[in-house]
């Protein structure tokens, strides 16, 4: 005979095995109003005990009638659907969406969401890292496997959606938080020299396009921000323009979208080259927009980069990114003298701390002399 236990509590019993179950109310059936029972088994009553009063309270965390409904394929849907698409930026979306479908649900979307283990990520992740690029005509000759940081990001997704799985009482723990991710080996930064400077200004003013890559090496703007500013933004009596927006391609096409964090939208001032690109650039603009495409809209960001690769080509310089022309302002500014709060907030950066541990081989020759300086003063005094 089953052992009634208190309210909540369950009830244990004996079974013709020989085992002990522990037999306890986990809900409801939202459809038919029917109870839920859920059981545990143990060889001795005590071990009953236990498992019953763990599970019942684990029954307090979930909803069995939700519990085992979905894979974690049709989870992830949902949840970009309902909760990333209203949360993340929108030049985000379209990278989730592609993350979500060609590099989570082909590998892990049949399991079952209540089942998904640490283990099962872990060994996502792995093959990702060997050979989760998708089969792209413009990818064959890149390496078969995704960046450390890629996966890495895959894994924030995949956490932040089962981070809400526990809050709709689908799961109780998040198996991404015991996973060994990959370690991110940081690219080297380029930087232009003086001379490789002058070398792609000149080439980029018989391409056309001295104006905008002039503009960039003398702000370090993001490449979304240059192409999002508009002749709005521009002070012409304080020399100062506004970085209010940028623009992103989402879901194929480009748009203005909101800045990447709240220090991005931020005033910079210009020196007088600057004022004067500008100047030669609004007489031969008809657009809303200071650098726009040929057909008068926003640019496409990605168009930036084909053009300087053109370039530096042309120049016979090395291939660099657009972020190491960003790259360059900051190292130039601070290598003549620009203190590090102030390239921060130009860069738009979220802190100074930030800046500052980024272009570390920029500030250790500058504090290397700073020592020296303060050695001289000091050895007067001896």
């Amino acid at each position: 005979m089953a052992k009634r236990r208190g309210n909540g509590e369950g009830s244990i019993r004996k079974r013709k095995d020989g085992r002990w179950e522990g037999r306890y109310t986990a809900g409801h059936d939202p459809e038919t109003g029917k109870t839920i029972y859920k059981n545990v088994l143990g060889k001795t009553q005590a071990e009953v005990r236990d498992k019953l009063r763990q599970a019942i309270a684990d029954a307090e965390r979930l909803d069995f009638s939700k519990v085992g409904q979905y894979t974690v394929g049709q989870w992830m849907d949902i949840w970009y659907e309902n909760y990333a698409t209203v949360k993340v930026r929108a030049s985000s979306h379209q990278t989730y969406r592609g993350y979500i479908k060609h590099h989570i649900k082909p590998y892990i979307g049949d399991i079952p969401l209540d089942k998904l283990t640490t283990l099962d990520l872990q060994r996502l992740y792995k093959t990702l890292l060997t050979s989760g690029r998708v089969d792209r005509l413009e990818s064959r000759k890149q390496p078969k496997g995704l960046t450390a940081k890629t996966v890495r990001n895959i894994n924030q997704i995949i956490s932040s959606a089962l981070d809400q799985a526990i809050a709709q009482k689908l799961i109780l723990t998040n198996p991404t938080k015991g996973c060994a991710l990959p370690k991110i080996e940081h690219r080297e930064m380029k930087t232009l020299s003086a001379d490789q400077l002058s070398a792609f200004l000149r080439e980029a003013k018989e391409s056309g396009v001295y104006e905008l890559y002039y503009f960039e090496l003398a702000t370090g703007l993001r490449r979304g921000e240059l192409v999002g500013l508009k002749w709005e933004d521009v002070d012409w009596h304080r020399h100062t323009i506004r970085i209010r927006r940028q623009v992103a391609r989402v879901n194929g096409v480009i748009s203005e979208v909101q800045l990447k964090t709240k220090n991005a939208y931020r005033t910079i001032s210009l020196g007088e080259g600057a004022m004067r690109v500008l100047e030669a650039q609004e007489k031969k603009s008809d657009s809303e927009y200071i650098f726009p495409s040929p057909s008068g809209g926003p640019m496409a960001p990605d168009s930036m980069l084909k053009m300087l690769h053109r370039v530096l080509k042309r120049a016979g310089l090395p291939m660099l990114r657009m972020h190491d022309l960003r790259h360059t302002f900051a190292t130039l500014a601070l290598q003549n003298g620009v203190d590090i709060k102030t390239v921060s907030s130009m860069l738009g950066h979220f802190s100074a701390g930030f800046t500052l541990d980024t272009y570390t081989h920029v500030t250790t020759p500058a504090q290397i002399e700073a020592a020296k300086t303060i050695g001289n003063v000091l050895a007067v005094e001896m």
